[in-house]
């Protein structure tokens, strides 16, 4: 039996904030309520776009916002990894090592973002066709 591609999309999405919480919880303790917490809030918010984007009979703004999201969350990953913070282990910098985990980290969430993203470049691109057909 195959997922209906709205629940491809939860799974991968929610497989996506499990991972980054892992990683976000390893992140220095200085930042536990800064980008550490934007991260997390960007994760959600774009998960909480998506749900409303599967509701909304005119879908046009709600995925405008979810691709905006999305972008802001690569973005603050991407910050996160240029100041190191992907090295850390438990709140403290990792001495052996510490650039290959970060760069590992990195590169596996930015994979799942780029899934994620990819999926709703298919989800605009859909609604495009939908909106022009008719």
């Amino acid at each position: 039996m195959a997922l209906h591609s709205e629940a491809k999309f939860d799974q991968k999405f929610i497989s996506l904030i499990k991972q980054l919480n892992l990683y976000l919880n390893h992140f220095p303790n200085h930042e536990k309520y800064g980008l550490a917490q934007q991260i997390r809030n960007a994760a959600y918010d774009a998960y909480g776009f998506a749900v409303e984007s599967q509701k909304r009979y005119q879908k046009k703004t709600s995925l405008t916002n979810l691709d905006i999201r999305h972008e802001q969350l690569r973005m603050f990953v991407r910050v996160a990894y240029e100041l190191g913070y992907f090295e850390f282990k438990n709140g403290s910098k990792q001495e052996s090592n510490a650039k290959k985990v970060a760069e590992h980290r990195f590169h596996a969430i930015s994979l799942m973002i780029d899934e994620v993203g990819k999926m709703i470049g298919g989800w605009i691109n859909s609604d495009r066709e939908k909106r022009d057909a008719s």
